[in-house]
């Protein structure tokens, strides 16, 4: 490049260039650069300039160049596709007038903080180190699909896209990126429309919280296939739109503590397929729309009953341990949401997380509420007999339902044949009539007290004994139907 044909402005970056120098055009410190289309020639350097730069700029014996750039103004398109820069660029606060192109391209390092951008292509590109957009306000996308990053991202503060400009491309691409430290998305990250981390691969932590993403009635998060080597954390997150998760691989826990999800009429959260040590869904209020957890393998969860929404998704759903603690009846009315109808999965899991807290009273009654809920699948003959064992022994898991129809039984039986006591078939041979062990010879069938065979009610009396015999088998078949059932549980 023709050095002569450089404006003051780029005279000074050219100079500072080849020795590590720094150029601060900003009139006052922290001066955003949201102004920066205003900028005149004093601060203004051609995109071509610093291209000349980059790729085959001067160089000074013993010194090492930098481009330290704050608050300038880029005219033109900075366009470095597949170029390698074996220094370190540093924009700071800068305007770009248009799109910054690095596709392909093999840096050292990328310092974008606090500068204003209409868009950026980074597809495919190689960064030696970590890549800083802290701060910016970029109204088109920014493509890092298929990027290869060897230390960390930062968009803490960022704002991305703008509120009511929908493109038809996500606004912040990480698909099959792979970045070698942390994502931080944190500290008031905005962005309007979808941010696609599919397919990627990042080594540390993955962090949205107190982001903001908005895309109303689509997709605000979508994370398919993600491989997280820490934890996704994504505290007092506001998300409008589905935070889209499947078959999600997160090696730490994944946070939304505090989150806000929203996606009315529609899914606020599908994770089908996710593998994590923790799903923290300790929400500030209740989701939104549905919640899909298919498939999905936890060691805790954690959702407090009053925040699930009124569709959920959960065959297949797999976790040890479950909070927090709520009585089972609560439980219950979050698996009646399942919009699949009776899920027995959910059943016995809920089941197996509340024996491992030793609650051995509410995993029965989650047995006995999943009995009864597969009643209703049944045909109408196999419906009553489930309503006659739900009714004397609760399915076997309410035993002390059977003790209550025996002494109940026995007691009328008792009564009624002390008062009218039944004649004896012999009475030379016949034992002294007691109604109590007469009753309990008709009631229950392997017992033998010597009464039955030696007395016989007449009339109405004997038809009331045959039903006592009736009732009693009937008893003795749903206790050992139910108790064969709880035992095959343990």
């Amino acid at each position: 490049m023709d050095i002569s044909q450089l404006t003051s402005a780029e005279r000074r970056v050219w100079e500072a260039y080849a020795l590590g120098g720094s150029v601060d055009f900003r009139v006052r410190p922290r001066e955003p650069a949201t102004s920066g289309a205003e900028w005149g020639p004093e601060r203004t350097v051609r995109a071509e300039v610093l291209r000349a730069l980059l790729v085959g700029g001067p160089r000074v014996e013993g010194e090492v160049p930098f481009l330290r750039l704050h608050g300038a103004r880029i005219s033109g398109v900075l366009d470095l596709q597949y170029a390698e820069v074996a220094v370190p660029l540093h924009m700071w606060a800068c305007h770009f007038d248009e799109e910054l192109d690095l596709y392909g391209a093999r840096l050292r390092q990328l310092n974008l903080g606090w500068s204003v951008l209409p868009g950026m292509n980074g597809i495919s590109l190689r960064v030696d180190g970590s890549v800083r957009m802290t701060g910016c306000r970029v109204r088109g996308p920014v493509r890092l699909g298929g990027a290869r990053i060897a230390g960390a991202v930062f968009l803490e503060g960022a704002h991305l896209g703008e509120e009511g400009v929908a493109l038809d491309e996500p606004v912040l691409a990480l698909n099959r990126t792979t970045i070698d430290d942390d994502l931080q998305a944190d500290g008031g990250l905005v962005v309007h429309g979808m941010v696609r981390l599919a397919g990627a691969v990042i080594a540390g932590n993955i962090t949205f919280d107190d982001a903001v993403l908005s895309n109303p009635g689509g997709t605000s998060l979508h994370a398919s296939g993600l491989n997280a080597g820490s934890g996704l954390h994504a505290m007092r997150l506001r998300a409008e739109g589905r935070v889209n998760l499947p078959g999600a691989r997160v090696a730490g826990p994944l946070n939304f503590e505090d989150a806000r999800l929203s996606n009315p009429g529609g899914t606020a959260l599908r994770v089908s397929g996710l593998v994590t040590s923790v799903l923290d869904l300790h929400v500030a209020e209740r989701i939104d729309g549905a919640v899909t957890l298919r498939g999905c393998q936890l060691d805790l969860l954690n959702l407090a009953t009053e925040m699930w929404p009124d569709k959920v998704r959960l065959d297949g759903l797999t976790y040890t341990r479950l909070s927090p603690h709520e009585p089972a009846e609560r439980w219950l009315r979050v698996l009646e949401r399942d919009v699949d109808g009776y899920v027995p999965y959910a059943y016995e899991q809920l089941t197996a997380a509340y024996r491992r807290l030793g609650d051995d009273a509410a995993a029965r009654t989650v047995q006995l509420a999943k009995q009864r809920r597969h009643r209703a699948t049944l045909s109408w003959y196999a419906r009553t007999w489930g309503y006659l064992q739900d009714w004397t022994v609760g399915y076997g898991f309410r035993p002390t339902r059977a003790a209550v129809w025996l002494l109940s039984l026995l007691l009328v039986g008792a009564v009624t044949f002390a008062v009218h006591e039944p004649s004896a078939l012999k009475p030379e041979e016949a034992p002294e009539f007691n109604p109590v062990f007469y009753t309990l010879d008709l009631l229950l069938p392997i017992v033998d007290f010597g009464q039955e065979g030696s007395y016989a009610a007449q009339g109405a009396y004997q038809w009331f004994g045959y039903a006592l015999v009736v009732l009693g088998w009937t008893l003795a078949t749903t206790i050992a139907a139910g108790v064969t059932r709880a035992i095959s549980r343990q």
